[in-house]
């Protein structure tokens, strides 16, 4: 503030004026910590001016004004009791809500930490079956993910991230929700199973790791997920947030770290495995002291602003879709993951190392996922019933020969013209669809599912599409009249070149689809003459590791860094307590003053300091004008310049004689 604008608020809170802004100040703090005499104060007061200082005084201090602020705000901003933080906030002084507060730091005292209890219990057996179910979910999540992002993933953005277009995308194709769909794609990205693939139209695709991933069994592949989520720091609840500037945080954007989710994380796991292991957790409040009772100046727990609290909250929905917990009390392995008591005392499965801790975690969860099936129930209204989880080579055929058409405990495939197509474009033929449905069926094979898929194998290759651009072939010449007479057809630039052929303006792909579309089946030919068998491409990013979490704080200092930090300390304590001789000259500086010499003084000084090899205390001022004590041990001077030891900087310098204002000499005792 400007001196005269002090003054003001002095006159206003009626005190004498003062000569200067600091004696203004304190007349000021003076009045805000004298007891009786803010009482007064607050007394003349309008009641809507006491209001406001009630909704400030427990926090935050800060408020909004406007250019033309109200009454009450003028009342109290021309009296000091609310003071300018910028153009459009003010802030309540310290001294001010102390005496609002009584002198309290807390509007409850709170010296004992709350109770962890649980809100019900339930039976080990119910939560563990629940968590394992849950743990299985995210398993096949993780896999119906990479699965669409089998051939290419969505583009990647150009600040990085995901689109938020491609975000509802996924959302849609793992029928759940946006928040929950970035959970997993991050989850995937922390273990390292999708990256992107570096390529100048650069996408997301899986990794070579997600191939081995794929061919663990699932409580391995479960335990390399629940490792990547307790060491993450990327938090995907800020997913849709903005940041300090504006901006959209996006999925596997590059701002969604935040170093304290893991000390968070961690905290709460140690309060919610001390409570029961069979009931559900209490509040996030509670179960993260770091929250509300390691940090109780922080924002009330469960405020929308404040980090630790969401995170907490973040945590424990976290651990219910991975399937650390079931039920909302952890599991048997989800408390052999957290090192918790009263799990098999194996090694690690209490307090040991993470990868211990993932093992017995792992040997926990095995027995509980459920046995993959190698069969599958056919029904006559063309669907099949997969009464749980299938056999990985029956899944993958399966989802080619037919449609999903719904997931849960067990799921619906349903066969159509196009699956069945599919099958035979991927090579296999109508006695291999056959026999494959023998063999996996535990009911007999539908006469309307045998019917359909040899009227399709009928009709399949029928028609042969190659390059001509592309052309059509058929030994039937009525077929391909048919084609030309279609309007459909036009837009193919189709022509008779032979009674069996028809040549084609479109490429074999446009043609193929369009034929498709009217309702024919035909088939791809090679250069050869053969049937062409198409097949899934997968891609692959190059070798990539999974994103490093970020540290809380500034890197461990190294011994090197250590060493420097202590003699640049010595060397300051030495320089602020060395011992000078007592001036006898009247007008020479007292001890703590900058030392004041003639130029021809100093020289002779430093020169005898130089000869005798003893230390002096200078005063010196570089060249941007910043005056400095210093104490040296000259080694040479010549040519206006004295090159010397510098105790303080710990290292030998050379200083011009023309920017030392003055020297003393130590005392003997010095040292």
């Amino acid at each position: 503030m400007s001196p005269g604008r002090l003054q003001e608020i002095v006159a206003a809170a009626g005190l004498p004026t003062t000569h200067d802004p600091v004696s203004a100040v304190a007349s000021l703090t003076a009045l805000f910590t004298d007891r009786t005499r803010m009482a007064d104060l607050l007394d003349t007061a309008p009641s809507d001016a006491l209001a406001v200082l009630d909704r400030l005084v427990w926090g935050p201090p800060y408020g909004e004004v406007t250019a033309d602020p109200t009454p009450p705000v003028r009342w109290l901003r021309d009296r000091g009791l609310l003071l300018p933080a910028s153009a459009r906030t003010v802030v309540l002084p310290r001294e001010v809500a102390l005496h609002l507060r009584a002198g309290r730091a807390h509007r409850v005292p709170e010296p004992v930490p709350p109770a962890v209890a649980p809100a019900a219990e339930y039976g080990p057996q119910a939560v563990d079956n629940a968590a394992a179910g849950q743990a299985y979910t995210a398993l096949t999540t993780i896999e119906d993910l990479l699965k669409d992002w089998h051939e290419g993933g969505p583009a990647v953005l150009r600040a990085g991230g995901l689109a938020v277009r491609d975000l509802k995308r996924a959302a849609a194709a793992l029928d759940t929700s946006e928040q929950l769909a970035a959970f997993w794609i991050e989850l995937a990205f922390a273990a390292g199973l999708v990256a992107s693939d570096g390529e100048a139209d650069e996408r997301y695709a899986p990794t070579p790791a997600y191939d081995e991933w794929i061919e663990l069994p699932p409580a391995e592949r479960w335990g390399e997920l629940a490792v990547a989520w307790l060491t993450a720091t990327r938090t995907p609840g800020l997913v849709g947030s903005q940041d300090a500037k504006g901006r959209t945080l996006s999925v596997l954007g590059p701002d969604l770290d935040r170093s304290a989710a893991v000390e968070v994380r961690r905290r709460v796991h140690q309060n919610w495995r001390r409570s029961s292991r069979t009931g559900p957790p209490p509040p996030p409040s509670r179960c993260c002291p770091g929250c509300a009772g390691e940090r109780p100046l922080r924002e009330a727990a469960g405020s929308t602003k404040d980090l630790r609290a969401r995170v907490a909250a973040w945590t424990l929905s976290e651990a219910e879709l991975l399937g650390v917990s079931g039920r909302g009390a952890l599991s048997t392995h989800g408390r052999a993951l957290l090192g918790a008591e009263g799990v098999d005392k194996t090694p690690g499965a209490d307090g040991g190392t993470l990868a211990d801790r993932r093992a017995c975690a792992v040997k926990a969860l095995a027995p509980l996922l459920p046995e993959p099936l190698d069969h599958v129930l056919l029904q006559a209204d063309l669907t099949a019933v997969a009464p749980g989880p299938l056999d990985r080579p029956l899944a993958e055929t399966l989802a080619v020969l037919a449609e999903i058409e719904s997931k849960g405990g067990a799921t619906v495939y349903r066969f159509t013209p196009g699956s069945v197509r599919r099958a035979l474009d991927a090579g296999m033929a109508a006695s291999d669809v056959h026999a494959f449905l023998a063999t996996h069926s535990r009911t007999p094979v539908p006469q309307p599912l045998s019917y359909l898929v040899d009227d399709v194998a009928r009709r399949h290759g029928h028609l042969r599409i190659g390059a001509a651009s592309a052309y059509v072939r058929c030994d039937d010449d009525a077929v391909l009249g048919e084609i030309l007479a279609d309007k459909r057809s036009h837009g193919l630039g189709l022509r008779r070149l032979a009674p069996t052929v028809l040549a084609a303006q479109s490429d074999p792909g446009t043609l193929l689809e369009g034929l498709r579309a009217m309702g024919y089946a035909p088939a791809a030919e090679s250069a050869e003459g053969d049937v062409l068998i198409t097949r899934a491409h997968a891609r692959r990013t190059p070798p990539r590791t999974p994103p490093a979490p970020v540290p809380e704080g500034p890197p461990v200092p190294d011994g090197t860094l250590l060493g420097a930090a202590v003699k640049a300390i010595r060397a300051g304590d030495m320089a602020a307590t060395v011992v000078r001789k007592p001036a006898a000259e009247e007008g020479r500086p007292r001890a703590g003053e900058l030392p004041r010499t003639s130029s021809a003084e100093t020289l002779a000084t430093v020169q005898a300091a130089a000869l005798t090899g003893s230390a002096v205390w200078i005063g010196y001022v570089n060249a941007e004008g910043t005056a400095s004590q210093r104490v040296i041990a000259p080694v040479r001077v010549e040519g206006g310049f004295v090159t010397a030891f510098d105790h303080t900087a710990d290292e030998v310098r050379t200083y011009p004689l023309h920017r030392i204002t003055g020297v003393a000499e130590l005392a003997d005792d010095a040292g």
